[in-house]
């Protein structure tokens, strides 16, 4: 567990699956409008993703796990997840999801979530690990500040439509 400013960085909860989708499914709509597709926005529910989160929260690992950041008077408002890479070595890891509530951006919070997954991907033995972000995100300037370094690009087929990303590594988790 970590703190920024009254910020606690720690593992998911089962308690945790609700608040993680409502922050997930807020996050998507504001960081997404216009990116993909409005009606996979506009059906979005929380109460799916929080069915998804409480599963996932189930299955951590010392290798897979679900962060929160979590303030004092308002629970959680951030989330980070991380384990093997799909598609990749087993030594790779991955940074699933990163996303932070709107009303708490810019103020370190996503950085200290992105910093102790990469610090828990390397306690679980990987030595780098890759993020994907979609190119037209403005974040994806954020994994740069942060010592990612633009490694790939791809174009994915999702609800019907083309989504360039972008991919981030980190080639030495080490020196994280």
């Amino acid at each position: 567990m970590s703190r920024n400013g009254g910020i606690r960085i720690e593992r998911a909860r089962p308690a945790d699956a609700g608040p993680l989708a409502r922050v997930y499914v807020e996050t998507w709509r504001a960081a997404y409008a216009g990116m993909v597709p409005d009606r996979v926005l506009v059906t979005m529910k929380t109460d799916v993703h929080k069915a998804r989160f409480a599963g996932w929260i189930g299955r951590q690992t010392d290798r897979q796990f679900i962060l929160v950041a979590r303030a004092a008077d308002t629970g959680v408002i951030g989330l980070c997840s991380a384990g093997q890479a799909r598609g990749g070595p087993k030594t790779d890891g991955e940074i699933y999801l990163l996303y932070v509530d709107q009303d708490w951006q810019n103020r370190g919070i996503g950085r200290s979530l992105l910093s102790a997954a990469l610090r828990g991907l390397r306690a679980g033995g990987f030595r780098k690990a890759i993020l994907w972000v979609l190119a037209d995100n403005p974040s994806r300037f954020f994994y740069e500040a942060t010592g990612g370094v633009h490694a790939a690009e791809r174009t994915e087929r999702l609800w019907d439509a083309d989504l360039r990303e972008i991919s981030y590594v980190w080639s030495d988790l080490q020196t994280v």
